[in-house]
């Protein structure tokens, strides 16, 4: 069974910045595809970021060039580097990894708000 763990969520002010966590743990192969979507309520769940297994990254046009997706050197581990934040970033942000199939963290609370 694949499980998720996120931190690094919380309360930031405009132009701040917030690191995200994912740990994965569980049957898994290093290297699996892995990143992060975000949803606010009422709203799709939408894009954020992805790594695939050989180290391509992905973002969402609206974060391109303020967040930063990397992993760790064992590759059970993801990050999301949030630069820049803004207003409109505020949401639940989800980590996923690709296994099979697609497992979801419990999800991270991100407010930025004055």
């Amino acid at each position: 069974q694949v499980q998720l763990v996120e931190s690094g969520g919380g309360l930031v002010q405009p132009g701040g910045s917030l690191r995200l966590s994912c740990a994965a743990s569980g049957i898994i192969f290093r290297l699996n595809p892995m990143g992060w979507y975000r949803q606010a309520p009422g709203k799709q769940r939408e894009l954020v970021a992805g790594i695939t297994s050989s180290g391509i990254t992905n973002y969402a046009d609206s974060v391109n060039d303020r967040f930063t997706i990397s992993r760790d050197n064992g590759g059970n581990t993801v990050y999301l580097q949030m630069n820049s934040l803004k207003p409109e970033d505020t949401d639940v942000y989800y980590c996923y990894l690709i296994h099979s199939k697609q497992y979801w963290g419990q999800g991270t609370q991100v407010t930025v708000s004055s």
